[in-house]
């Protein structure tokens, strides 16, 4: 071969080469693109499993693994065509050099293709990516509200103990609240948007109802304070009410049947018995209160005032019955009268647009003026139970007040 042509084939190998080294370097900046891409297109995807459950989201995280394993196939074809030929080295024949631009362009080729697809998914993910970014952004200013109201909780609480109060269970309730945060703190990408909103939420009303209850923790201890007193102050008026319910029985013994008066006997005794009680229930709430335990506090509190009710209920029974039948004594026709004016009212209602009364109205007003007369006749005896004859009378206004009622919601449905 003569120089020349040694010259000219050297100069084909060259030219063979740079074309290879060309493709190399398309084939490199293909598949650069096309792993910035797919980096990119996860933190997308990571954006929507983070914030979208639905069946789309789903299918769309399928496409896009099926989409990563063909990028991880046309990769690794374009790996093995680099490593495959050493462009670099001097003695490298021209065809072979032709035979690695052949294959590296195949690479580019087939990495610029996938790239396509990959554009054209993530230009079709764009609305529940959209959707999902929505989403996300509510999560960092509930999980803000959250941790702000954590940090008022707390700054309430050091601002009561400071005054001698301890609130320990506030203190244990604020403590619950720590794992909460830290899942809060874990985000959504971790336990999803809706989770993380939803648990930001709670944490926010949970801590701003201790930072509440701390901030009236004060004047609570000046309410319990206050009805301790007046509950003790009670306790000791009902104790001397009870010493004064015997001179009443007495008069009902002297003036009345039996029958009057028999049902009260019980009422002092039970009442000391009961007052006694209520002050050593006052004792423990005193004990509790120092302890603070507001709760016990609490259901003592109520204990004793419903005790101290049912006590002055039972106490204010003697003198009430005494003051009635004293009433009825003078003038029993004044109770007659109430009644006869009831039913004569219900008579009339009944008759409202009719010129027959309907018997379920009549036969019941009927036998409430039979009862009125049947209770008057009682009262002819020696010793008349003046309480059976107020009673009566009560039962007998009831059954016409039941009437009344009846006739008034049959028209109110008509």
């Amino acid at each position: 071969m003569t120089t020349a042509s040694r010259r000219w084939f050297g100069g084909r190998d060259e030219s063979r080469r740079a074309d290879a080294q060309a493709a190399k370097d398309a084939a490199a900046a293909a598949f650069y693109e096309l792993d910035t891409a797919q980096r990119d297109l996860r933190i997308s995807m990571e954006t929507i499993a983070a914030a979208d459950g639905s069946p789309a989201a789903r299918q769309a995280a399928e496409q896009f693994v099926a989409l990563g394993q063909r990028i991880d196939q046309v990769s690794q074809v374009y790996i093995e065509a680099v490593d495959a030929h050493d462009l670099d080295r001097v003695d490298l024949e021209g065809s072979v050099a032709a035979q690695a631009r052949q294959q590296l362009t195949r690479a580019r080729d087939e990495l610029v293709r996938v790239k396509g697809e990959l554009d054209r998914f993530a230009q079709g993910l764009q609305p529940l990516l959209d959707k999902a970014e929505t989403q996300l952004a509510r999560v960092a200013p509930a999980r803000e509200r959250a941790k702000a109201a954590l940090l008022a909780a707390s700054n309430a609480l050091d601002e009561v103990r400071a005054k001698g109060m301890r609130a320990d269970d506030l203190a244990a309730r604020l403590a619950a609240l720590g794992p909460e945060l830290t899942k809060l703190n874990q985000g959504a990408a971790r336990h999803g948007v809706q989770e993380t909103v939803q648990r930001a939420d709670r944490i926010l009303r949970d801590a701003e109802a201790i930072r509440a209850e701390a901030a009236r923790l004060p004047e609570r201890a000046a309410e319990v304070d206050r009805r301790l007193v007046s509950l003790r102050t009670r306790a000791q008026a009902l104790r001397n009410r009870a010493d004064r319910v015997d001179p009443v029985l007495s008069e009902l013994r002297r003036r009345f049947s039996a029958a009057c008066w028999q049902d009260l006997q019980h009422v002092p005794d039970q009442a000391v018995r009961e007052v006694a009680r209520a002050e050593e229930k006052l004792a423990e709430a005193g004990r509790a209160r120092e302890g603070q335990r507001w709760s016990e506090v609490g259901s003592l509190i109520e204990e004793v005032r419903a005790s101290l009710d049912a006590t002055d209920e039972a106490v204010s029974a003697a003198q009430d019955r005494l003051t009635r039948l004293e009433a009825v004594a003078r003038d029993p026709q004044d109770e007659v009268r109430r009644t006869r004016f009831a039913i004569r009212d219900a008579q009339r209602l009944a008759m409202e647009g009719r010129t027959v009364p309907d018997p379920r109205h009549a036969r019941p007003l009927d036998e409430s003026v039979a009862r009125v007369e049947r209770a008057l006749a009682g009262l002819e005896g020696r010793h008349p139970d003046y309480w059976q004859f107020l009673q009566e009378m009560e039962g007998v206004r009831a059954s016409v007040n039941r009437v009344v009622n009846g006739i008034r919601e049959e028209r109110g449905h008509g």
